[in-house]
């Protein structure tokens, strides 16, 4: 989840929002690559999710890492609640899930080394206090009820909107994972293009990952039920969004949907004021009843572009949403999926003529099929393997075609990054389909292994 934005001023014209968003177009050679990840953390001898506070909690967890590794604290109403270095943020998640939003790197070895140092730190820390962290799309059995609630305003403020407008809004803020990629556009143009390929492949990339087959101690009938829980969370703020796809999309569009979700919060000195269901167009009009008489800023704006939860988001730059928490291995193949789709032109011109024949019921179809199905899914005579060795295919040839060298000279690009998913590829297996082979095999139905052989 996002961290309050900052820096903008009061917003006196309606061009200023699509502005926003207009000022992260930047030349190819500034492109940049963003990774985040977000994993479970647990008492090594019970089990139990990881409490905030206490001698073996997330707090001790932000404090070692801030001690021994030189991160600066963020906090709020004076807790611990994320960390800052070098371009690079730690966060939590409503049910303290630990999250790296990664600095803005310019190759995916870069990143790479970011995520494995990252990792290497937070064990170090909690190997020390009997702590685990374990990378799975959603919780494999504990119940909302034994889940911690981090102390940060806006978390309580959508714990209870979530359980009034969707089914699964608290289980995804307290029991998933994801992995994710920022990515960056040259112009409004490139934008549009990369949102439709993002969108329209978000399901191959939910079903290459998925890594959520169990939920509540039970196998769940999804290989990704994280994709599973979004589908139920909040129609207004989630989903394939099918008007990006329509002629004329660009940032204005996106300010208009924006502008219609309803607000959660405004920040203020510190304390996040209740606007729960509030519209951002009073708020523009001075008429919004949390704030009498009060215009909103940039930041406020900015703080509203982080309450939508579609399948790929905008922002300065482009989030791909669509993929589970995973092992070790699989948090750098994400990103070299999706680079190599999108920053190299040809490869993102074969992206959109492999996708730009789908119209709106086979992309929701597809995304319901990969959460079900992972990449055994078919939606008419399209079949989700065949998709995914399509577009991994197009992604190793756009990395190969951006030549960045890695192990100072000595690698020659980043396709190795998809190594990952060739052997999904060939094996038909994803993490899912491997967890359940394991459950129903050498488990003989005891979940419980699943922590000793899936943690970091």
């Amino acid at each position: 989840m996002s961290i309050p934005q900052s820096g903008g001023g009061p917003i006196e014209h309606h061009s200023q929002m699509a502005e926003l968003l207009a000022e992260g177009c930047k030349p190819k050679e500034d492109w940049r690559i963003g990774t985040e990840h977000e994993k479970f953390g647990y008492c090594a001898d019970t089990l139990a999710p990881l409490p905030y506070d206490g001698p073996r909690s997330i707090k001790a967890i932000l404090e070692g890492l801030r001690d021994r590794f030189g991160w600066s604290e963020v906090l709020e109403a004076g807790n611990i609640i994320g960390l800052e270095k070098d371009g690079a943020n730690v966060s939590l998640e409503p049910g303290g899930q630990l999250e790296l939003s990664g600095a803005p790197l310019e190759t995916i070895h870069e990143t790479c080394d970011e995520v494995n140092s990252h990792l290497k730190e937070v064990q170090a820390v909690s190997d020390e206090m009997g702590a685990k962290f374990i990378g799975l799309g959603a919780a494999p059995e504990w119940t909302h009820e034994q889940m911690p609630q981090m102390p940060k305003g806006r978390y309580k403020l959508m714990t209870d909107y979530m359980g009034r407008v969707g089914t699964h809004g608290t289980q995804m803020m307290y029991r998933t994972c994801t992995v994710q990629v920022n990515l960056d556009f040259s112009s409004e143009a490139d934008m549009v293009k990369k949102m439709r390929v993002a969108l329209a492949l978000q399901p191959v990339a939910t079903a290459l990952f998925a890594n959520s087959p169990f939920f509540e101690g039970k196998v769940n009938g999804h290989k990704s039920w994280r994709s599973r829980v979004w589908r139920g969370l909040d129609d207004a703020r989630t989903g394939m969004l099918p008007f990006v796809f329509d002629e004329g999309f660009g940032f204005e569009a996106w300010t208009q949907y924006v502008l219609d979700v309803p607000m959660y919060f405004v920040y203020r000195n510190g304390e996040y004021i209740n606007a729960l269901g509030m519209s951002f167009r009073d708020f523009l009009k001075g008429e919004l009843p949390a704030l009498p008489g009060e215009k909103p800023t940039l930041s406020d704006w900015a703080d509203h572009l982080t309450t939508v939860f579609p399948e790929a988001r905008v922002k300065k730059f482009i989030e791909m949403r669509g993929a589970d928490g995973g092992p070790w291995r699989r948090l750098c193949a994400l990103p070299a999926f999706w680079v190599g789709l999108t920053y190299d032109q040809t490869a993102l011109d074969a992206a959109w003529d492999l996708v730009k024949g789908w119209d709106a019921e086979t992309r929701e179809a597809l995304r319901i099929a990969a959460s079900e199905d992972g990449l055994q899914a078919q939606v008419g005579d399209l079949k989700m393997h065949d998709l995914a060795r399509e577009a991994v295919a197009i992604a190793e040839a756009g990395l190969a075609a951006r030549a960045r060298p890695g192990a100072g000279g000595l690698v020659p690009d980043e396709t190795h990054f998809l190594n990952a998913l060739k052997d999904s590829l060939d094996s038909g297996q994803t993490p899912a389909d491997e967890l359940l082979a394991k459950y129903h095999g050498d488990w003989g139905g005891d979940l419980k292994r699943v922590y000793a052989e899936y943690s970091y």
